[in-house]
């Protein structure tokens, strides 16, 4: 990977798991700048001998590339008083969901290199899923920065067509939480059963992990296999199935993911 300087704009959750990753794989700490207006966030950083700042124009004028980690609703806001910053030779990577390139074009006139990224949280633990999307005059080499900065929290993939960003948030962007909903689900339906919160999330956590990791490890196997291998015909596995197909279930996670990406399509509308 290139050592370029980034310059992060935003400090949250998502800037600080793509720092640590990039820091963890020997990315130079010195080729980092963080901006962000929180003194407690900057601190963070500080601690791993990461510049920070506050001075948005100053960073990106003396950096190569630009991340913007702050949430769509203020992106705009953040890029108004930087309409004297020459963005022609710069990298530009967003993680605002729902901000199209052709938006960030119109927010940054003089940008020639767009990459739009919808990361997840997973990324915390350096086990992230990443869609990137980039602008058609944006370079291969600038393309491949991006998806080797992505890589450092996890996996990448690429889309062609930007309107995919939106099925992209609702498979990788969103489904954590649908995932924790349904441990939590479980959880607590061990819990009515007599078992304790502790021993009841140890249990539903490790199975969703150890079923995780069979996909991963077979992935010449489909999906349905791997669930028909569990399930024995008129077994416990079968009885518990059967509820969920009494009750739609394949079709709840589709108009799930359909709501999902209709919101992503509004968002994209709003800002």
């Amino acid at each position: 990977m290139q050592q370029k300087l980034i310059a992060f704009i935003g400090g949250g959750n998502m800037a600080q798991a793509i720092v640590l990753g990039l820091l963890k794989q020997g990315y130079p700490a010195d080729k980092i700048i963080v901006n962000d207006p929180n003194e407690e966030k900057r601190a963070f950083f500080a601690q791993y001998g990461v510049a920070v700042s506050m001075d948005n124009e100053q960073s990106i004028t003396q950096s190569q590339v630009v991340l913007f980690a702050v949430k769509p609703q203020v992106l705009a806001d953040v890029c108004k008083p930087l309409s004297a910053v020459d963005f022609s030779d710069k990298l530009i990577i967003s993680i605002a969901a729902g901000i199209s390139t052709a938006r960030l074009a119109e927010l940054i006139p003089t940008a020639k290199s767009i990459v739009r990224v919808m990361p997840n949280t997973p990324a915390l633990v350096g086990e992230g899923m990443a869609g990137l999307f980039a602008d058609k005059n944006t370079p291969e080499i600038d393309r491949t920065f991006a998806e080797d900065l992505l890589s450092a929290v996890g996996k990448t993939t690429w889309v062609t067509d930007e309107d995919q960003m939106h099925a992209v948030t609702a498979a990788s962007g969103s489904s954590p939480a649908y995932f924790f909903q349904f441990l939590e689900a479980m959880q607590q339906g061990l819990i009515e059963m007599g078992l304790d919160e502790k021993q009841s999330r140890e249990l539903v956590q490790q199975a969703m992990l150890g079923s995780a990791k069979l996909v991963i490890e077979n992935p010449q196997t489909a999906l349905s296999t791997l669930r028909e291998n569990v399930t024995s015909k008129g077994g416990t596995t079968a009885a518990a199935l059967n509820v969920f197909n009494q009750h739609q279930f394949n079709n709840i996670i589709k108009q799930a993911m359909q709501a999902c990406v209709a919101r992503s399509q509004e968002m994209e509308k709003l800002f």
